[in-house]
């Protein structure tokens, strides 16, 4: 799944798929012209209100990064500012690819490696990787 919005981080579900929809598209995730998932059926998929799915593609539409089309759904905009793909940021997906093919020849699930990630990146864990 491309979107996962996290309610226990404190920020609005709306603004979490808001992020998570200009990363995509920042990365090539979604492309220019791609469809996005429907209101309905995102909201149903992320156990979320429609509305909150709504108000995140409105605004969305207002920054110019999705165009909502009456009747046939929201689409990545075709002048989406999308970021060019860095050395670093490739270097950076080699190196994310290969520590989560290791964690899971060693068993982790896809949520316990995204929870290890995100401690990670919280800063929960020590230099050691032990928690303090």
């Amino acid at each position: 799944m491309l979107f996962r919005p996290n309610p226990s981080l404190g920020v609005p579900i709306y603004l979490q798929l808001m992020e998570q929809v200009k990363h995509a598209v920042e990365t090539g995730a979604l492309r220019p012209g791609e469809q996005l998932p429907g209101i309905r059926p995102l909201a149903e998929e992320l156990v979320i209100n429609p509305n909150t799915v709504a108000k995140a593609y409105r605004e969305l539409e207002h920054e110019g990064v999705i165009e909502l089309r009456h009747g046939a759904g929201a689409f990545v905009s075709a002048n989406a500012p999308a970021k060019k793909v860095t050395d670093s940021v490739r270097a950076g997906k080699t190196i994310v690819a290969s520590a989560v093919e290791r964690l899971r020849a060693r068993g982790l699930s896809d949520d316990e490696i995204r929870r290890l990630f995100e401690a990670e990146l919280a800063g929960l864990t020590t230099p050691g990787g032990h928690r303090g």
